[in-house]
C-alpha cells in the first residue's frame, strides 16, 4: 500500500524558515518525479515546486528564490526548504507523485499546514 506523508509543518514568523518532508512507503509504479502543492482558506490548489528523479526543479514564480525542493533517494524522502516566509504562504502543502507512464495511479500525502504570521 503506498503511502505518502508529509511532516513539517508549523508555525513561524514572516522571514522564517520551515522544512517540509514527505515520506513515500510502498511501490509506486514508473515515478518520476514528486511535486509539492498548496492550498490556502478559500483558494484552489496551486502547484509550488517539483523535482525530477535527475534531481532538476521547477518552481512556482511566487516561491522562486525562496522554496527549492531536494530529494534523499535511500530515504525515499523529498523536501521542501522555505525561507523568507511570507503570511501569503500560509497553507496546507501536499506533495504529489508523478509518472512517465500515462495509466499510472497518481497519489497525494494527506498535507501538513504551514502558518506564517506577520
Amino acid at each position: 500500500q503506498v503511502q505518502l506523508v508529509e511532516s513539517g509543518g508549523g508555525s513561524v514568523q514572516a522571514g522564517g524558515s520551515l522544512r517540509l518532508s514527505c515520506v513515500a512507503s510502498g511501490y509506486i509504479r514508473c515515478r518520476n518525479g514528486m511535486s509539492w502543492y498548496r492550498q490556502a482558506p478559500g483558494k484552489e490548489r496551486e502547484f509550488v515546486s517539483i523535482i525530477w528523479s535527475d534531481g532538476t526543479t521547477n518552481d512556482a514564480d511566487s516561491v522562486k528564490g525562496r522554496f527549492t525542493s531536494s530529494q534523499d533517494n535511500a530515504k525515499n524522502t523529498v523536501y521542501l526548504q522555505m525561507n523568507s516566509l511570507k503570511p501569503e504562504d500560509t497553507a496546507i502543502y501536499y506533495c504529489k507523485t508523478h509518472h512517465w507512464c500515462s495509466d499510472a495511479q497518481v497519489y497525494w500525502g494527506q498535507g501538513t499546514q504551514v502558518t506564517v504570521s506577520s
